[in-house]
């Protein structure tokens, strides 16, 4: 149960990390204070729970797709984040593509790196 909270915890940084680096980088990424926390959840959820199916699909079907599959779904968890929250907003073709990168790769490093921190802290103490 504490590795699942810790697993969510770092995918929940990691997503608002993600979100505060695209907002920064992109003019046309934004992100409100007041809707930043609805975004994130809402971003973590999508992601979380399509990120294995689209892999099972990719892998079952289309198995060219499957480096592809985290980008994709990312993309979709940001169409719906911010179709469902006023809170993130994007505009434009090249925003939604450098932005879907952008949080994927923060993503993808956060989710590598932050549990090899938690871990060299739990072997130091």
């Amino acid at each position: 149960m504490i590795r699942f909270v810790i697993r969510a915890a770092i995918f929940l940084a990691t997503a608002a990390i993600g979100l505060v680096v695209a907002a920064l980088s992109l003019h046309d990424f934004r992100v409100t204070i007041s809707g930043f926390l609805l975004a994130v959840i809402v971003f973590a959820v999508v992601q979380s729970v399509l990120a294995p199916f689209i892999f099972k699909m990719a892998n079952r079907y289309a198995s060219s797709l499957l480096g592809a599959a985290g980008l994709i779904s990312t993309y979709v968890a940001l169409l719906v984040a911010s179709s469902v929250s006023h809170g993130l907003t994007i505009r434009g073709f090249s925003t939604w593509v450098f932005g879907t990168l952008i949080v994927w790769i923060v993503t993808m490093f956060g989710a590598w790196l932050l549990p090899l921190i938690f871990i060299k802290k739990k072997v130091a103490g």
